[in-house]
């Protein structure tokens, strides 16, 4: 008798877990200003497929223990945990009535430097540093538009000269299509882009956005972006809907764990007790 069928239980149990530690980091981020939130994906990963066509064989023989040897462990499938995918659904905007509070209402995202360089971010929570710099919540540069036939994302020695300065003389106005104004001098535009393959963005933490190795993202500039001053985008993540998928995950959860200590149970007679059995 084949206990085999621990294993798939396993994955499983192994798939439920990712996927609430997925919906948890959704639920703590609920009033995180910008964030996406993640889903868990799965597939089934079959063992058949990695044999050769030759070696599977259909049994001709009436369906029995003895039928299933001829498969050579074709009929285990197991539960593929192929990772998480980012939903960039447009969150709701909220008026906060703060001058430095940008949303991007639509596709897009702001430009930022980094120590590694340029990233991006929904976040429009936006601040005036001790330098005179609008810097995100982290103390990041926002940064212009780069200039006319520069790729932005590939100048990052150029992330000084479209830092966005002000003096703090007059009061920051920005326009809905992202020019940076401190009174009636204009500083600058705000450098917005657009992601043609968002499945290349990934997150690093702080509310940015990286790039995946060997993916290209598709960059390009937004030259009409739609910015809403003194509103900010909220978290997409819909708290009911991610605690109706906990309890879900939960109840399946415990469920491949009543079917590991079945299998567990089994095990436990085949050995001390059908074993001992005198024939």
């Amino acid at each position: 008798m084949s206990l085999k069928g621990i294993y798939t239980a396993l994955s499983g149990a192994v798939a439920q877990s990712l996927k609430m530690d997925t919906i948890a980091n959704n639920i703590a981020n609920v009033n995180t200003t910008g964030f996406k939130k993640d889903q868990q994906t799965f597939g089934e990963y079959l063992t058949a497929m990695e044999k050769e066509q030759d070696v599977m064989k259909v049994p001709r023989m009436p369906a029995s223990i003895d039928s299933f040897y001829e498969l050579n462990g074709g009929d285990k499938a197991y539960v593929d945990a192929t990772g998480t995918y980012t939903n960039f659904e447009q969150g709701s905007l909220k008026a906060t009535g703060g001058k430095l509070d940008v949303a991007i209402e639509g596709a897009g995202f702001f430009e930022v430097g980094t120590p590694n360089g340029v990233k991006l971010t929904r976040a429009g929570n936006f601040t005036i540093d001790g330098n005179g710099q609008l810097v995100t919540k982290e103390g990041h540069p926002v940064l212009l538009e780069a200039p006319e036939g520069a790729d932005g994302l590939a100048n990052g020695d150029n992330i000084d000269a479209r830092t966005v300065r002000v003096s703090g003389s007059s009061p920051i106005n920005i326009s809905d299509a992202g020019e940076v104004f401190e009174g009636d001098t204009k500083i600058g535009k705000l450098s917005v882009v657009t992601a043609g393959n968002t499945d290349a963005l990934q997150k690093i933490g702080s509310n940015l956005y990286g790039f995946k190795d060997n993916m290209n993202a598709e960059i390009s500039s937004t030259k009409i972006p739609s910015l809403k001053q003194g509103f900010l985008e909220t978290s997409n993540v819909n708290i009911i809907n991610e605690m109706t998928d906990m309890i879900m995950a939960q109840r399946v959860f415990e469920g491949t764990q009543k079917a590991i200590s079945a299998y567990d149970n089994m095990s436990d007679k085949l050995i001390n007790e059908v074993g001992r059995t005198k024939v």
